[in-house]
């Protein structure tokens, strides 16, 4: 165990009181979804890494009870319970004062990982109740709190004891607060997926997870030894991997640079980067610094080995990454973030730390490893003819072929040219778009019809991917382009609709419609995603139309139940089998108007599980789906 460092009630620093973080919970968590959800536990869970960053913590027990609420323990040192120079114990301050705890002193703690200091003061403001346990000094130390308002007494200013114990760690148990969140369900595939990245990146702790809802409990150990290597296999798994992995751990000015990587033979880059444990789903200067380096590298071996001629042109950075995966994890003594969610990591030192440590271990490992550089050199070369190729495609589809479409008939504009105001409605089929463009407000919203079912992206070439006829109508109404694995042309700053929206007829064939094109959205244009511009729209199954009272729209089969035990049977039903049923004033009142339409925003918690859930789903390989289809289909949440 590292050695033993002051942390008592002096070490907790305060500079701010806890006021807006009910009223505006977004600015903290990110969203009243059931991603924000999910992060309360992993900002419970991100303070108990800290501990054992810091040396004194083995292991970490995360639960989902039967009754909704979240257990998180661990054994670490336990949170301060004496007294603090406030006049209260330092538990106390840490729980309802945003920017309190230890990790403003570097003596405490010289990496984190929580929000700087508000994740358990945020948690505890958006719980019903956060109950603690802090197991310290020899005693059972407790305290517990209602919406962020303590809800014991102290003692002349400290906690209850409840016994004693020999042992230390701190054990909280919350239930989010329902006036708050949209759901309060978490998601124990998010939470396990979080969990298990978390035992990868920490490979001497061990987490373990139950999930103690349903009939069946579940039990999960996670222990990693082999850390980021194992990280790296485990994304691989299903593919054809050329190498085994590259890996190389250095520091520079008190930065810890750690990575893992290896090539399979796929047509797609898989980059993780992490912070303090933290992943940052927008990369940052870490990743930046070790694509820039890694580049360079490449290209100076293959001029070596005269893979590259001298008139030939370097690689360029994505010929050089395709088929790669790789996990580059670094710890900073003060990291800066771009958002509150830490999804862009800022830190300039950190792309020096990042480029230096990695291009000096990769140039020592590859100099003893000809084999290795040489399959990444073939793969390199590959994807340039590939991308050489498909260039000359993308110009023959996307600029020879362009049209107006004015005079195509396929999309009806909106007059308007704000883009923050402006919305376009991808509509399934002309007799729904007939509606929907008689429906509309012309003067921000555009509908776009598409013919049937589009094109399944993940098992489609690029050059048939750009041949297809709704797919280029889509790419050119938006106006910002696409990205795939041989270049970038996409500029979210051009794109033309602030709201894309996604209206399909509420039955089986329809989901498969807003499946197909999420995957188009995800594998092509990401960033409409990330930056939450793609929405669901949310049609009624029925309309209720009483003997006496108002009619009422119906948006699912609970909500039909409901109905009927209110009304008992004194009413006449519609069932809307599609969108092309309802007439013009129905789809405006229903699904147009934005005063009263549900709209689903698309939202993507766990990148890496997303991208692998998107091609088992929708991919080649038979088997994989078949066995994911088995193993959840009894459980299954249709979530989109």
């Amino acid at each position: 165990m590292a050695k033993q460092v002051k942390y008592d009630a002096s070490s907790i620093s305060v500079l701010e009181g806890l006021e807006a973080v009910r009223k505006r919970p977004g600015m903290y968590i990110g969203s009243v979804s059931r991603k924000g959800l999910n992060h309360l536990v992993y900002e419970i869970v991100d303070n108990s890494v800290d501990e054992h960053l810091a040396g004194y913590c083995d292991k970490i027990t995360v639960i989902l009870e039967q009754d909704g609420s979240a257990t998180i323990s661990d054994n670490g040192r336990g949170i301060p319970v004496g007294m603090h120079e406030k006049g209260v114990s330092a538990e106390r301050i840490v729980f309802t004062t945003l920017h309190a705890g230890g990790k403003f002193d570097d003596s405490v703690y010289k990496t984190s990982g929580g929000l700087h200091g508000v994740g358990s003061s945020v948690v505890n403001a958006l719980s019903a109740y956060l109950d603690i346990q802090i197991s310290r000094e020899g005693y059972i130390h407790h305290d517990r709190y209602e919406r962020g308002i303590p809800a014991l007494e102290l003692d002349n200013g400290l906690l209850p004891i409840l016994g004693k114990t020999k042992e230390t760690g701190t054990m909280i148990n919350f239930l989010p607060d329902d006036t708050i969140f949209e759901k309060t369900r978490f998601q124990a595939s998010e939470v396990k997926s979080r969990l298990h990245e978390t035992a990868y990146l920490n490979p001497t702790l061990t987490i373990v997870f139950e999930d103690r809802r349903g009939e069946e409990k579940e039990y999960i150990e996670y222990h990693e030894p082999d850390g980021i290597i194992g990280f790296v296999l485990d994304l691989n798994k299903n593919k054809e991997q050329v190498h085994d992995p590259i890996y190389f751990k250095g520091e520079m000015e008190g930065i810890t640079v750690e990575g893992a990587v290896q090539f399979v033979n796929e047509f797609h880059e898989n980059v993780l980067g992490f912070c303090n444990n933290i992943y940052n789903a927008e990369g940052g200067t870490h990743l930046t610094g070790f694509k820039t380096v890694f580049t360079s590298v490449m290209n100076s071996y293959a001029r070596e080995l005269g893979v590259l001629k001298e008139k030939d042109a370097n690689f360029t950075g994505v010929d050089i990454r395709n088929g790669m995966t790789a996990v580059i994890s670094i710890k900073h003594p003060a990291p800066r973030f771009e958002g509150q969610t830490k999804t862009k990591l800022d830190n300039q030192d950190a792309l020096k730390a990042t480029s230096k440590v990695s291009g000096e271990e990769l140039s020592r490992y590859l100099d003893k490893n000809l084999d290795t550089l040489k399959a990444i050199l073939s793969c390199a070369e590959k994807a340039a003819k590939i991308r050489k190729a498909e260039e000359k495609a993308k110009t023959n589809l996307l600029t020879r072929q362009k049209y107006s479409f004015d005079s195509n008939g396929k999309l009806a504009n909106c007059e308007s040219r704000e883009s923050d105001k402006c919305e376009i409605f991808i509509v399934e089929g002309d007799s729904a778009g007939g509606s929907a463009k008689t429906a509309r407000d012309r003067n921000y919203q555009a509908i776009l019809p598409i013919r049937g079912k589009i094109l399944n992206v993940e098992k489609a070439s690029i050059d048939k991917v750009l041949a297809n006829a709704e797919i280029k109508t889509m790419i050119n109404a938006f106006g910002c382009g696409f990205s795939e694995g041989y270049g970038n042309d996409f500029d979210i700053t051009k794109l033309k609709y602030n709201k894309i929206v996604i209206m399909a007829d509420a039955d089986v064939d329809g989901a498969h419609i807003c499946t197909l094109l999420l995957t188009l959205f995800y594998r092509f244009m990401p960033q409409l995603i990330y930056e939450g511009h793609v929405f669901i729209a949310m049609p009624p199954l029925y309309k209720a139309m009483p003997l006496k009272g108002q009619e009422e729209y119906l948006y699912d089969d609970k909500a039909l139940e409901k109905y009927k035990k209110k009304h008992k049977g004194s009413f006449t039903l519609q069932r809307y089998k599609g969108l092309g049923e309802m007439d013009a004033e129905q789809l405006w009142e229903t699904t147009l108007n934005p005063k009263t339409r549900k709209l689903k925003l698309v939202e993507i918690e766990d990148a890496r599980m997303a991208s692998e859930v998107t091609e088992m789903l929708m991919g080649s390989e038979v088997p994989p789906r078949k066995a994911f289809i088995y193993e959840y289909a009894q459980t299954a949440e249709l979530d989109i």
